[in-house]
């Protein structure tokens, strides 16, 4: 999954974005295979299909399986299985923030103990088409610029070049940021630039005080996401919500590398 940004898309980034299908009626077709990223499914309607070792991940809301409403069972799961949801759920002021920050310390700084754990080919290795080790930390490098530094920090440029972007993002924006898209870079400089962008948020929560929770920017976080007015409090919870959901995607792909 390349983007945390759970809920009905609201962005139009370009990129190849299509409304073709929008409608489409697909009759005793062979979908066998078939790959859906970033799609918005809304009201799709399965009739006497045949869904075996079929994987949904992303904003889920009314999910019926065979008439059965599942979705309080997923989340349920996912809430027992990661505690770190409930937790960004609770948050009610600037405590509760350095403490959600205190817990998305320890589980990165574990999850990559466990990546290096693994060669450098393996960090850098896509699972079943998804963002590497690698990549999802530039993502979250650009979670901080786009979300904190700017909006927040007031930065007006502050975008590290090996930030990588959403999937719905337009490569022609991603350029005009200073971000390289072909870039490569050594684990060790992603792991450094990831790093630094970690201390960025624990100055910022660590000098937090509730008055700032509602402090209102302009900044959008980047040129493509909505023009509208954001709180310091709503920018947070960004970050970290993008640093909890990947890192259970990224554990999950180290658990599929670990048992290769």
């Amino acid at each position: 999954m390349d983007d945390a940004q759970y809920g009905p898309h609201r962005f139009s980034g370009g990129g190849e974005e299509t409304d073709a299908f929008r409608g489409a009626a697909f009759r005793v077709a062979d979908l066998r295979g078939a790959r859906f990223t970033d799609c918005d499914l809304s009201g799709v309607k399965i009739v006497d299909g045949c869904l075996v070792d079929v994987d949904i991940s992303g904003y889920v809301e009314r999910l019926l399986v065979n008439g059965v409403d599942v979705t309080g069972y997923v989340d349920a799961e996912l809430d027992r299985r990661h505690p770190e949801r409930v937790q960004l759920r609770e948050i009610q002021d600037a405590d509760g923030f350095r403490a959600m920050w205190d817990t998305i310390e320890k589980l990165w700084s574990d999850a990559i103990a466990r990546a290096e754990r693994r060669p450098e080919t393996a960090r850098n290795e896509r699972v079943d088409g998804e963002w590497s080790f690698a990549e999802t930390l530039r993502h979250l490098v650009f979670i901080v610029d786009a979300w904190l530094s700017r909006p927040v920090l007031d930065q007006e440029h502050p975008y590290h070049p090996l930030g990588v972007v959403q999937s719905w993002y337009a490569d022609e924006d991603a350029v005009a940021l200073g971000l390289d898209l072909a870039a490569v870079p050594a684990y060790d400089e992603v792991l450094r630039v990831f790093g630094d962008r970690m201390a960025v948020v624990r100055r910022a929560v660590d000098a937090l005080t509730n008055s700032d929770l509602g402090r209102m920017s302009d900044r959008t976080p980047a040129p493509g996401y909505p023009e509208e007015p954001r709180a310091v409090a709503e920018c947070l919870a960004v970050v970290m919500e993008e640093a909890c959901e990947h890192y259970r995607f990224a554990t999950r792909d180290l658990t599929t590398l670990e048992t290769r």
